[in-house]
C-alpha cells in the first residue's frame, strides 16, 4: 500500500492555502494544486506545489494527476462570471466520478451555507448544483458549508470587512442587520484533519453535509464592529447610503472586466444581503468541536501593525490605482489634443525643430496613454507601473539636460512628477493580492 496522500485543489485561495499548510504541518503528505501560486506560497508548500489549470483538464488527465490521492479536498471557486457552472458543477462531476471509481477516494467539497430555495446568484446556485451532483454520484463525500471565514490572512470579503472597520462609517440598516454566522479558519482546519485521520484509520462510509459556523450568529454590523474594536479603528460617525453599496457592486463588475477581482461586486452584495445562516449542530456533535464565535475568532488574530496597515491601505490602494490611471490617461490625451501646441511649444522654445518637436510630443503622449491602460489592465499592472516610473524618470532627467528652467515653473509641473513616482512605487509595493 502506498503512502497516504491528500490532494488540496485550489491551494492558493484563502481556505485552500491555509488547509494545505495545516495538513502539511500535521504530518499528512499533502499535494497542493492551483492555477497559480505566489512565490511565498510555493515556499510554504514546497516541494509539492503544482501549478495547473485543473478545471480545463479532461477526465483522463484529472484521473492521472490525482491517481495517488486518498482524499481530494476541493476548494476551487469563482465568485462570478460565465465560468461558474464549469468551475463548480462540471468540475464537481469530474471529481465525483473520480472518487466513485475503484479504488474509492474521499471527496471533501467546500460549498456555501444557506437554503437552496434562497440562492440568489449564479455563484450559490452552481455551488448547490455541485452538491447535487456529488450526492447522486455514490462517491464517499463530506460537503462542508463554512460561514464567513475569519483567518489571519485576508482576501476578498474578509479583506473588505477589515477595510470597513478602519473607516469611520457603518453599513446601512438593511445590510448591517443581516445574520452573518462566522467560522474560524482554525475550526475548518481541525474539521478536515479529523476527517482525514478517520478515513486513514478505516472509516470509509462518509455521506455527510455540515454547516461550519458559530452556534449563535451575529450580524454583519456586529462583525465589522468586532474588527473595529480589535484593530483600534475609528468611531463610526456616518452611515453609508444603501444606494452607494449597490453602485459599488456595479462598479466592481465593470472593474472586473479589466482582470481585477474586487471584493465588492454585484454577486458579493447580493450574497451579503442574503446573510449567512445554517445549522452547525450535526457538525458539532459529529466532531466534538466547540466552534469559536466571531468575536473570539477575531480576538485570536494578533492585532499587529501589519494587520492595521492592511485594513487602512486596502481601499486606499484602489483609490491610488484609479488616480494613477486617470493621471496618465489625462496627461497623454490632453497633450495629443487641446494641449498639443503648448506641449510642443516647450520643446520649440529650447531649440528643437518643429518636426522633431511634433514627433516627441506625439510619442510621449502615446506613451502616457499606454501606461495608463497598462496600469488599468490587471495582467499588465506591474509592467505599467514600472514603465510609468521609467518614463517619469526619463522626463525628469531630460528636463535637467534640456530645459532646467522648468524646475522653477510656478505651477511645479516637474516637481509634481516626483510624488507621482513615489505613488507608483507604493502601488508597486502593494501589488500582491495574496
Amino acid at each position: 500500500m502506498g503512502e497516504f496522500r491528500i490532494a488540496v485543489l485550489g491551494a492558493s485561495g484563502l481556505i485552500g492555502h491555509a488547509l494545505a499548510c495545516d495538513l502539511k504541518q500535521r504530518g499528512f503528505s499533502t499535494d497542493a494544486y492551483a492555477r497559480q501560486f505566489t512565490a511565498a506560497q510555493v515556499s510554504a508548500l514546497a516541494p509539492r506545489a503544482v501549478e495547473t489549470a485543473l478545471v480545463t483538464l479532461s477526465q483522463t488527465q484529472l484521473s492521472r494527476l490525482l491517481a495517488d490521492a486518498d482524499i481530494v479536498v476541493n476548494c476551487i471557486g469563482v465568485l462570478q462570471g460565465s465560468s461558474t457552472a464549469l468551475v463548480h458543477r462540471t468540475f464537481a462531476h469530474q471529481l465525483a466520478t473520480l472518487c466513485a471509481s475503484e479504488p474509492k477516494r474521499l471527496l471533501i467539497q467546500f460549498s456555501v451555507p444557506g437554503d437552496n430555495q434562497d440562492d440568489p446568484t449564479a455563484f450559490s446556485r452552481s455551488k448547490r448544483e455541485a452538491e447535487a451532483v456529488i450526492l447522486a454520484s455514490g462517491a464517499p463525500h463530506v460537503i462542508l458549508r463554512p460561514g464567513f471565514v475569519i483567518a489571519p490572512n485576508a482576501y476578498g470579503g474578509s479583506a473588505l470587512m477589515r477595510a470597513l472597520s478602519a473607516l469611520p462609517v457603518r453599513l446601512p440598516k438593511r445590510e448591517a442587520a443581516r445574520a452573518f454566522a462566522a467560522v474560524s479558519m482554525e475550526d475548518i482546519c481541525e474539521t478536515v484533519a479529523q476527517i482525514a485521520s478517520r478515513w486513514r484509520e478505516g472509516q470509509k462510509d462518509w455521506r455527510q453535509t455540515w454547516d461550519l459556523m458559530e452556534e449563535t450568529p451575529g450580524t454583519v454590523g456586529d462583525l465589522i464592529e468586532a474588527f473595529r474594536t480589535h484593530g483600534g479603528g475609528p468611531l463610526a460617525i456616518m452611515t453609508i447610503p444603501s444606494w452607494l453599496i449597490g453602485l459599488g457592486g456595479r462598479m466592481g463588475d465593470i472593474i472586473s472586466l479589466a482582470g481585477w477581482m474586487p471584493a465588492m461586486r454585484s454577486t458579493a452584495i447580493r450574497e451579503l444581503r442574503r446573510g449567512v445562516s445554517g445549522d452547525p449542530l450535526p457538525w458539532i456533535v459529529e466532531t466534538g468541536i466547540s466552534p469559536l464565535c466571531a468575536k473570539a475568532a477575531i480576538a485570536a488574530i494578533v492585532a499587529t501593525v501589519q494587520e492595521k496597515w492592511f485594513a487602512r491601505l486596502y481601499l486606499i490602494k484602489a483609490l491610488a490605482i484609479v488616480v494613477l490611471v486617470a493621471f496618465w490617461l489625462e496627461s497623454g490625451l490632453l497633450a495629443l489634443t487641446v494641449a498639443f501646441k503648448p506641449a510642443r511649444a516647450i520643446l520649440l522654445a529650447h531649440g528643437i525643430s518643429v518636426r522633431l518637436a511634433n514627433a516627441i510630443t506625439i510619442a510621449t503622449s502615446l506613451a502616457d496613454v499606454l501606461v495608463g491602460l497598462a496600469v488599468a489592465w490587471r495582467p499588465s499592472y506591474r509592467l505599467g507601473l514600472l514603465a510609468g516610473i521609467a518614463i517619469s524618470s526619463a522626463y525628469v532627467l531630460s528636463a535637467i539636460a534640456i530645459a532646467p528652467d522648468l524646475w522653477v515653473d510656478p505651477l511645479g509641473a516637474l516637481v509634481k512628477t516626483l510624488p507621482a513616482i513615489v505613488l507608483m512605487l507604493i502601488c508597486l509595493a502593494l501589488a500582491d493580492a495574496r
